[in-house]
């Protein structure tokens, strides 16, 4: 019987995970990143000392990753999406007719 020659991938339906972070977080961390490069180069060209904008973007650094990393651990996969949906779902329905609630044969 002959062998196969390609591997199954058994991590189907899995969420994307890297070093602990899980899904759009890791996005989140990039983005992250990305605006503390574009901050040190605003400061760097707008003449601030060189050690005061590593330490700025340091301190601004671990900021992110504490965050980034808190919101993973503590939401997961999709809670963050469930918890920003939750807040568009009304908390009453009022209504002063109670017409909206029965239906009139349509003949």
């Amino acid at each position: 019987m002959p062998t196969s020659i390609y591997t199954i991938n058994k991590g189907i339906n899995k969420p994307i995970e890297f070093k602990g972070l899980k899904a759009q977080y890791i996005w989140w961390l990039g983005g992250g990143i990305i605006c503390l490069m574009v901050l040190f180069a605003v400061l760097y060209i707008a003449g601030v000392n060189s050690y005061v904008c590593i330490a700025l973007v340091f301190l601004a650094g671990a900021a992110v990753f504490h965050f980034v990393y808190r919101f993973s651990n503590k939401y997961g996969e999709h809670g963050m999406k469930k918890k920003i949906a939750r807040r568009s779902i009304p908390k009453v329905i009022k209504s002063w007719n109670r017409k909206t609630f029965f239906f009139e044969n349509e003949k």
